[in-house]
């Protein structure tokens, strides 16, 4: 069983969006189209073996990109294969609050995503911290990214120290699952990690061949139950970011564990 712990299925706002003009400099050879049907979307999961993929809204200071109801749209069309993963508004934390428990409740959504890099402000900020503790009473999980950006965004928002460290101790009870392995600053990202028990990484954002050797080693060794696969579709296909699993060496239960048993686990999936 495959998991995919980041996708994101597009709207034209946000596949247009000028932040992802270098994302798509990177990318300008491939023959990704320019309206992505969700046909489209399970074909391509199909292709890559992955059975269900988290599937998140996009908000940032401008408004919605990909809102919580085009999501959960998605998901009534494919309910055993798209999960939906919520997006808020930090600038309006009642309503943020209130959006999240209708995304969960209602909408039937597993949980939270925000890109610190889209509102220049990190995860610490006092913005996040009632959307913490309403993920800790619904039971799910806060999905961040850390690293830096391919987006024209800063990095510095996705330092893991201090910044997720200060909010793993703030709040202990609260999943963390940080994305994108944390590069240029993985090795902090694996200390964090290790260091919290609710603290997770996904792979998303890179291809196999392109994981930092610290986080194969990790994979491999004590963080075998803390890393969990993730594409970043539609920038990358799960065909391509899996390109070389076997190369990596993992045993069968690591291999099972890292491709979608944390994730059935940390999301609660079933």
């Amino acid at each position: 069983m495959i998991v995919d712990a980041w996708m994101q299925h597009p709207t034209e706002r946000h596949s247009n969006h000028e932040m992802f003009a270098s994302l798509r400099r990177w990318t300008s050879k491939s023959d990704r189209p320019a309206i992505i049907s969700p046909e489209m979307t399970i074909s391509a999961m199909d292709q890559g073996g992955v059975n269900i993929g988290l599937t998140a809204a996009w908000c940032g200071p401008d408004g919605y990109m990909i809102s919580n109801d085009e999501v959960a749209a998605l998901v009534r069309r494919f309910p055993d294969r798209i999960v939906g993963v919520a997006s808020v508004n930090l600038y309006k934390p009642m309503e943020a609050v209130r959006e999240l428990r209708r995304a969960v409740k209602d909408l039937g959504f597993r949980a939270l995503r925000i890109v610190p890099w889209l509102w220049g402000l990190p995860p610490n900020d006092r913005r996040y911290y009632p959307l913490y503790a309403e993920c800790i009473e619904l039971g799910i999980p806060f999905c961040t990214q850390v690293g830096h950006t391919g987006p024209l965004r800063t990095s510095e928002t996705g330092r893991p120290i201090p910044y997720l460290d200060d909010v793993a101790l703030d709040f202990p009870e609260l999943t963390i699952v940080a994305g994108h392995i944390g590069y240029p600053w993985t090795q902090e990202m694996i200390a964090v990690a290790t260091k919290y028990e609710n603290v997770f990484i996904d792979t998303s954002a890179y291809t196999i061949r392109r994981y930092p050797p610290e986080i194969v080693q990790y994979l491999k060794t004590n963080g075998r139950k803390k890393v969990l696969f993730g594409s970043n579709y539609p920038m990358i296909s799960a065909t391509k970011a899996l390109e070389g699993l076997n190369d990596l060496g993992l045993d069968d239960e690591t291999k099972a564990l890292f491709l979608g048993g944390n994730a059935v686990r940390v999301f609660r999936l079933g």
